[in-house]
């Protein structure tokens, strides 16, 4: 699968990290982001290496796992390796393709830039962090 920057701009409207951004910004994100195909349980991101990038799934799974535990599954259209970018601390986790898999990478100086361009996309992106940390407790708790 190779997508266009059309077909990237066009798949990205309707990403819930991009909601509320300004076509710009979307057209900026679509044209700095690069696609990548993962195999099976390949690593999209390995559990204690510093990120340097946020990835966007656009097809397939994404398991989450920390250790032997998984953690989360993620589908089209979720975000992931958000954490270690923005902290450049090493990755609290792995995510694993579950089964083919296609991401769009964006570089973490390229999200940076964007987020100083877009207070959209900042808030959609505190959002999601919010949300992950709420779901986190609330596994914790139970």
């Amino acid at each position: 699968m190779t997508l266009s920057t059309q077909e990237k701009i066009s798949w990205l409207e309707q990403v819930p990290l991009l909601a509320g951004c300004s076509p710009a910004v979307i057209e900026k994100v679509a044209a700095a982001t690069g696609e990548q195909a993962f195999a099976p349980g390949q690593a999209v991101v390995q559990q204690g290496q510093v990120g340097n990038g946020l990835y966007i799934v656009v097809s397939g799974a994404v398991r989450i796992v920390a250790g032997s535990e998984e953690l989360a599954r993620l589908g089209p259209g979720e975000f992931l390796g958000e954490l270690s970018v923005i902290d450049q601390q090493p990755r609290s986790a792995s995510a694993i393709a579950d089964g083919p898999t296609v991401c769009l990478a964006l570089a973490s100086w390229d999200l940076f830039d964007l987020l100083t361009q877009d207070s959209e996309l900042a808030l959609n992106l505190l959002r999601g962090l919010a949300a992950r940390l709420r779901d986190a407790d609330a596994q914790l708790r139970d």
